[in-house]
């Protein structure tokens, strides 16, 4: 049996009029999207937006939680104490869950979005607030693998998704490189489609700093803010045909 692996994308995030962004071509290319729900970006509108092309294209609706910071993007480590975060974290998934469940679509998954994705990884008292949210809303967090957020969803009985990055390099501790980096980003899509094939075939991908890192995952990312967003979907996409693997969630 070939096998299945599902390519997400971050939605809902564009300052630009919706349909005039990327993101409706986006969605054609993934099956399931990750929305922005106030935390870092996205309002009422560009949620009701959203769930509704994910309606209609099948694709699967996961709430995209982040620390509360706009001025920033989500992408700063804030230091907030756990009931305040598992707060805003609770109150950003239910705005998307309100409108999502007006539109006849269920947020059947949790991902954390940048700092707060990143922190989560080695730092428990967030990591406990993402998995806590996933556990009393019953349903599947995405996350890296052999982090904090997976040991204690496996202790919490949530279930788990491996997530692996197309358009992100790795640092040999299995972390992403910080985006100060110049090497933080993968535009070429040359290097996304080799890279997609290799993560998949043999199981590795190389760190920015020189190691070969060994890697499980059952969905690929690519972030819609990474330039040319649409044409590295289309290389993994290309990358995951070769393969003979069947995209879907």
């Amino acid at each position: 049996m070939a096998r299945r692996i599902d390519v997400n994308c971050d939605i809902g995030e564009t300052p630009l009029a919706w349909w005039a962004s990327d993101e409706p071509e986006l969605m054609r290319l993934v099956t399931s999207e990750n929305v922005a729900c106030g935390g870092h970006a996205g309002d009422e509108r560009s949620m009701e937006m959203v769930c509704k092309e994910a309606r209609r294209l099948g694709v699967a609706v996961g709430a995209q939680v982040s620390y509360p910071d706009r001025e920033h993007f989500g992408r700063r480590e804030m230091e907030i104490d756990q009931l305040i975060l598992e707060r805003s974290l609770h109150e950003q998934f239910e705005a998307l869950d309100r409108v999502a469940r007006a539109q006849g679509v269920h947020v059947s998954f949790v991902k954390p979005h940048g700092a707060l994705y990143n922190v989560s990884r080695t730092r428990e008292d967030h990591a406990n607030a993402i998995v806590g949210l996933a556990a009393e809303r019953g349903v599947r967090l995405v996350g890296l693998a052999d982090s904090h957020t997976e040991r204690l969803a496996a202790a919490h009985g949530v279930g788990f998704v491996r997530e692996w990055f197309a358009d992100r390099g790795y640092m040999s501790d299995g972390g992403l490189a910080p985006r100060s980096r110049t090497d933080a980003l993968v535009t070429s899509p040359d290097e996304v489609r080799s890279r997609v094939i290799r993560a998949v075939r043999d199981g590795v991908v190389e760190a920015v700093d020189g190691a070969t890192l060994t890697v499980d995952f059952a969905t690929i990312c690519v972030h819609s803010d990474t330039p040319g967003a649409t044409t590295l979907l289309r290389a993994v996409h290309t990358g995951l045909n070769a393969l003979g693997v069947v995209i879907g969630h």
